[in-house]
């Protein structure tokens, strides 16, 4: 069977490619559907369909555009209310693909759609499962997305649903089979995801916590249920855009790819009131940007920060970016439906810096300075996760995690220098950038962030320090 994992790391998304006798299917694509296309093309084959496993809140799909450009129909599983024409299956149908047959089985819970599919070999063996999010390498999918869209669900009722769904559809299913899922370690589908992006399922029974044979319904819930951080806000969005359409990719590109000089981009930024999203290396930028710009860098889970970032997913956005990197900044602002990028900056950050317009700057320290300062008791925010900072952290540091930032910088001291650090000083530069932004000035960053830190002999702990300055 030519089953192929296509993974981008930057979301920690797995789409696949499914080839026979010249016919092809796409499961979960990403928005930029050309790659599939001369993937296809190389193989001399025809994308015969498009499945969706459901409908995604962490991305959206681009399944509208390759049905478009290929013909290929689009499939969901059972529940299904997509507000275009798709396939909608019932349980159990099947669809040929070349000498390959893909059975639909639903398998609700993650969402009511949530959908695995089977894929069955030329001689009818059973060859392994393309999961969505209902099962992941060490986890299952979150059962609270859906209730974000759906008045009359809740995370108690989806749980139960999977609990169903994995022990009556696909625990029975034979050790053997290999386990594809749409993610892996680093999206916020799931709370334990492995950095493995498959296994056979035997090897889940053994090993995945929500596949212990001895687990009761209750347990079940009780286990998945604890520990759920709030969604990214963008989710609820994502999965709107996926239900009823959205924007060419084509037009999404035609709309940002527009240079624009210097002065051209001050006015417009003026005009507009477009966002500034410079999207450089952290080091890069703090040594020099554009006034009230926010970094994202392009090199990190761009995406992701994005989408946790910026509340407004119509917000107009003009970029700021390495040379030849705009078209990649575009697209991959447009995989969480950041659709309103209306031009970028000719010639980056040294074109501007060059025709004398004002520049500002992020003051740093290096580890060993930060444990210097250390001794003089400064106020030390620490902006990693919960569960990172409750692992280790500084004596003394307060955890405001940088996805809380947006409705909590408030509580930042504004008449006192204070001291920013993350795990290697990507995620405490958006931080520094917002707040700079909004009016903070009289902090410093922790060149390296906790990695540099741990190597000084700074004090650190595992006990959980209050995580509010108020």
């Amino acid at each position: 069977m030519k089953i192929e994992q296509i993974y981008t790391g930057c979301i920690a998304h797995a789409a696949y490619y499914l080839e026979s006798n010249g016919e092809a299917a796409i499961f979960d694509p990403l928005r930029e559907v050309q790659p599939y296309i001369e993937r296809a093309t190389s193989d001399q084959a025809k994308i015969k369909y498009v499945f969706e496993t459901h409908f995604h809140a962490d991305f959206v799909s681009g399944h509208l555009d390759l049905a478009k450009k290929t013909g290929a129909k689009i499939v969901y599983g059972p529940t299904a209310k997509p507000r275009f024409e798709a396939i909608v299956a019932e349980d159990n149908q099947s669809f040929s693909v070349g000498a390959y047959t893909v059975k639909v089985i639903h398998t609700p819970g993650h969402t009511m759609e949530s959908t695995t599919y089977l894929l069955i070999d030329e001689n009818g063996k059973e060859h392994g499962i393309i999961t969505g999010d209902t099962l992941f390498i060490g986890d299952v999918g979150r059962p609270d997305l859906a209730q974000h869209v759906i008045a009359d669900l809740t995370q108690e009722k989806l749980a139960n649903l999977l609990f169903d769904s994995l022990r009556k559809k696909i625990m029975p299913l034979s050790d053997d089979l290999i386990v594809y899922p749409n993610h892996g370690a680093g999206s916020a589908c799931g709370k334990k995801m492995s950095k493995e992006t498959t296994d056979t399922l035997g090897n889940q029974k053994r090993t995945n916590y929500a596949l212990r044979e001895d687990m009761t319904r209750e347990e079940f819930v009780d286990e998945l249920l604890t520990g759920l951080t709030n969604p990214p806000g963008y989710f609820p969005k994502n999965v709107l855009m996926n239900i009823q359409g959205y924007d060419s990719l084509d037009t999404v590109m035609e709309r940002g790819n527009h240079p624009l000089s210097p002065s051209e981009f001050e006015l417009m930024a003026n005009e507009s009131k477009a966002l500034i999203l410079d999207t450089r290396a952290p080091e890069v930028f703090a040594k020099g940007f554009i006034p009230n710009s926010i970094n994202i860098g392009l090199e990190g889970n761009f995406a992701m920060w994005v989408g946790e970032m910026i509340p407004d997913i119509m917000q107009e956005i003009l970029l700021v970016t390495d040379n030849d990197k705009e078209e990649e900044a575009i697209i991959r602002l447009s995989r969480v439906g950041y659709d309103h990028a209306i031009g970028y900056l000719k010639g980056g950050f040294n074109a501007w810096k060059n025709s004398g317009y004002e520049v500002d700057t992020v003051q740093r320290l290096s580890a060993d300075q930060f444990a210097k300062e250390y001794t003089t008791q400064p106020i030390i925010i620490d902006v990693r996760k919960k569960s990172e900072f409750d692992s280790e952290h500084v004596v003394n540091a307060i955890n405001l995690p940088l996805n809380e930032l947006n409705i909590r910088f408030y509580e930042l001291p504004q008449e006192e220098p204070f001291i920013l650090h993350c795990a290697g000083g990507y995620r405490s530069m958006i931080a520094a950038s917002i707040l700079k932004s909004r009016g903070y000035h009289d902090f410093v960053d922790v060149e390296g962030g906790m990695t540099a830190i741990a190597k000084t002999t700074v004090p650190k702990t595992n006990y959980v320090c209050p995580t509010t300055l108020l």
